[in-house]
């Protein structure tokens, strides 16, 4: 197992710190056909807008096909290719119909000791954006750069660093051109129950702001997942989800300002039902 890609850094401790957590109503419903297809509808209420998503998927032997829809009349368009004539060689082609600038190609390979990815967007002056990680399952170093050649300027150059052992990991960033520098790590108590507890401390030079934020998460029962979270400025938060039957799950998720308990909290709702 290599060190995968550069947007894997530090991504335990995202996930645990921030996945899973909603303020919104949301409501997903997946069905497959005869032959494969996936179909999914989906609709999210925020504040007092509803945004509503149609997704078809399929796959047939190393292609993908994916088209979704949403509310707004934009149709995203993807289409996957694994292992062109190189293993552990991914290419993805993308695009957004109405926007004719979105169109993209990239590229992504795996190696047991370096993950690279790279796309270009195809226009006359695209973006091209290039990141790679070196190491192995234990280290990794890797680098995140985009480049607008119609400006001849970097809009992105970022650097990370993350240190991997079988039940703790530690990771460091540089994101935003330099400007906020984030530490985090990752720690698995028990794999048996799904206990973790996590950190991430993000240092924004320019303000000269420190954000610092506690995670944890515990199965009460192999279908159960409890999570909290709770940062520097006061703002906890905690997340139920319960697969109530194979691959749907129901999370019911809520947000409190403890330095402001007499505002209301916010509450959020995901409905996800798979057959």
């Amino acid at each position: 197992m290599g060190p995968g890609l550069y947007s894997d850094i530090g991504k335990k401790a995202r996930d645990l710190l921030y996945r899973d957590y909603q303020t919104d109503q949301k409501f997903v419903v997946t069905t497959y056909t005869a032959d494969g297809v996936a179909i999914t509808a989906s609709g999210t209420r925020k504040d007092e807008l509803i945004f509503g998503e149609v997704q078809y998927q399929m796959k047939n032997k190393n292609i993908g096909f994916d088209v979704k829809a949403n509310s707004e009349s934009n149709f995203f368009t993807t289409v996957t290719v694994d292992e062109l004539g190189t293993p552990g060689l991914k290419t993805i082609f993308s695009f957004i119909v109405p926007d004719q600038r979105s169109g993209k190609v990239e590229l992504q390979y795996l190696h047991d000791y370096a993950g690279v990815n790279a796309s270009v967007g195809l226009t006359a002056n695209p973006i091209v954006n290039l990141a790679g990680v070196v190491g192995t399952s234990a280290l990794a170093v890797g680098a995140d750069l985009s480049f607008d050649t119609a400006t001849g300027n970097f809009t992105k150059y970022n650097a990370g660093l993350s240190v991997i052992n079988y039940d703790l990991i530690a990771s460091l960033i540089l994101n935003d051109k330099g400007d906020s520098l984030s530490a985090s790590y990752y720690h698995l108590v028990s794999p048996l129950t799904s206990t973790a507890v996590g950190a991430e401390l993000t240092h924004s030079f320019s303000s000269n702001e420190n954000t610092l934020t506690f995670g944890t998460q515990h199965l009460l029962d192999p279908l159960t997942l409890v999570k909290a979270r709770l940062n520097n400025y006061g703002k906890a938060s905690f997340a139920i989800q319960h697969e109530w039957r194979p691959k749907s799950f129901i999370t019911l998720s809520s947000e409190i300002d403890t330095k402001a308990i007499e505002k209301s909290s916010k509450v959020g709702l995901s409905l996800v039902l798979r057959p």
